[in-house]
């Protein structure tokens, strides 16, 4: 055994550990925040006419602000100045392209219909959330798997700006033409292409810009310690918080779908799990054999690998309604992800030292 294997053991032994007791739980506040959905929905049956009383374009206000208040943190911890150094890195930015936009909503059209071909409101919504390239959580599994920090906040950045040029026109090529095309059933009956557009403008276009802004103006009259120390730490668990609102109330509502089919809830987490387990093996190895160091390596798989949840879930519910089939199905996304990638990280720890010359982990602060 090597000087290093000890500290690496040790590593990994703790990375559950460095987390935040709200980050290192979130597998059970997501199974919490299920149940107290379910039971709220029991105590009030009425809660859907309640909510959509205001509304946000076809979104409830409660929802809206749960939505919002998912991405807006995150893209707050963005470092907009340092674009150019990483996209100067054109093998890893043009493989996190491909991978992202490409591979990833083909393998994820593909395991939908495999999976799914008799639920079409399921396997649009998975097709939704395929679509929805990672910008949130993905920088905590990153940072644990000791990949490169940098290179991942601006490859999120570049998700982003992509998300709000693209998203619209590849849902409705993989929700309405690529299935004309194969013969397959469409969703042209329900599925307006500005319905998604203005789904994502709203629900990542607003917060994009807030992000972009906060950081800029408070970088430049805080400076990037008291950012970066002071008010990160305050804003970052809002994102959890929102995410964990949202989903009691989707819950709440779709609370008599969810306990009459359990079995169709299940069939939505197989198509996910496949989708990470191959998704980030490809990534991985393409990385390995792009000759990328390790760092870079572990975040072109974990940005290519992780889904934008948040934004699934926003456009679901504002195109297709928050009672919909499409909405349960990214809802039970974060579920299978959280666990998932947590345990990939793992994996990325383990081949580090398989796969590549220098097997030793960074001390950790």
């Amino acid at each position: 055994m090597t000087a290093t294997a000890p500290r690496t053991a040790e590593f990994e032994s703790s990375v559950l550990r460095q987390l935040s007791t709200l980050d290192r739980f979130l597998p059970v506040w997501i199974g919490l925040a299920m149940v107290a959905g379910l039971a709220l929905g029991r105590v009030f049956p009425g809660l859907n006419g309640q909510l959509n009383r205001v509304t946000i374009d076809t979104t409830s206000l409660p929802i809206a602000i749960g939505l919002l208040g998912m991405m807006y943190p995150v893209l707050a911890k963005v470092r907009y100045d340092r674009l150019h150094d990483v996209t100067a890195d054109k093998p890893l930015v043009i493989s996190s392209l491909l991978l992202n936009w490409v591979i990833g909503p083909a393998l994820m059209f593909t395991l939908a219909w495999v999976f799914l071909p008799d639920l079409p409101e399921f396997r649009t919504g998975i097709i939704l959330v395929g679509l929805a390239r990672c910008i949130a959580m993905v920088l905590i599994w990153n940072s644990l798997a000791c990949g490169d920090n940098e290179a991942a906040a601006v490859l999120v950045l570049l998700n982003s700006v992509f998300q709000v040029a693209a998203y619209a026109l590849l849902g409705y090529f993989y929700l309405e033409t690529l299935p004309g095309w194969l013969g397959l059933d469409t969703t042209s009956v329900h599925f307006v292409l500005w319905d998604i557009a203005r789904s994502v403008l709203i629900f990542l276009g607003v917060p994009l810009v807030l992000g972009f802004l906060t950081s800029v103006i408070g970088r430049k009259r805080k400076g990037d310690a008291w950012y970066e120390q002071r008010f990160l730490p305050r804003i970052g668990p809002w994102a959890l918080y929102s995410l964990l609102f949202t989903i009691v109330v989707l819950f709440a509502i779709q609370g008599d779908a969810i306990t009459s089919q359990p079995l169709d809830v299940a069939r939505i987490a197989v198509p996910l799990v496949v989708y990470f387990a191959v998704m980030w093996t490809a990534s991985f190895a393409w990385g390995r054999a792009q000759g990328l160091t390790y760092p870079k390596t572990a975040t072109l798989a974990f940005t290519a690998a992780g889904n934008n949840f948040e934004l699934a879930i926003a456009v679901a519910i504002g195109t297709f309604g928050i009672t919909s089939g499409q909405a349960l199905a990214g809802v039970v996304g974060p579920l299978i992800e959280v666990p998932a990638l947590v345990a990939l990280v793992y994996v990325a720890l383990w081949a580090r030292r398989r796969f590549f010359a220098d097997p030793a982990i960074p001390a950790q602060a």
